[in-house]
């Protein structure tokens, strides 16, 4: 089990739009257990490759104990708004109340390059937006 340590505010690669994943290959599937492994650390909703150093579109998520992840994430189909205290692993001690999309639908790929829809409502789908963001040099305190 590998868990990667958390980049703190104020690291450019939170600030760095990441790249796509163009290879899934065995660094991207160890990468991926490693971000898995990081969100599965009690009181972690989401974890982005660039909170952990890396500048590649990919995440994990463990919401309601259902721990996956998405490569290349595209999310269309917000409706609604939801608005709630969102916090940051990579802001520790602070959180804010942020609006966000009530449901979304996100697509992209698992580690192995087969395509993903998961169709998100509630707190997943804010989970989604908040990770997403982060691969686009975006934190919550900017929305």
């Amino acid at each position: 089990m590998t868990v990667r340590a958390i980049r703190i505010y104020g690291d450019p690669v939170l600030r760095t739009p990441a790249d796509p994943v163009t290879s899934f290959d065995d660094e991207l599937r160890e990468l991926v257990a490693d971000l898995e492994d990081s969100v599965r650390v009690p009181g972690r909703a989401g974890v982005a490759a660039p909170q952990i150093g890396v500048g590649l579109r990919v995440f994990s998520y463990n919401i309601g104990g259902e721990i996956g992840h998405l490569v290349n994430p595209v999310l269309t189909d917000y409706e609604g708004e939801q608005e709630d205290d969102e916090g940051c692993l990579s802001l520790p001690d602070l959180g804010y109340s942020t609006k966000r999309a009530y449901s979304v639908t996100a697509t992209g790929f698992d580690k192995f390059g087969n395509e993903l829809v998961i169709p998100a409502t509630g707190f997943l789908a804010r989970a989604l937006q908040h990770e997403t963001d982060h691969l686009d040099g975006r934190l919550y305190i900017d929305v």
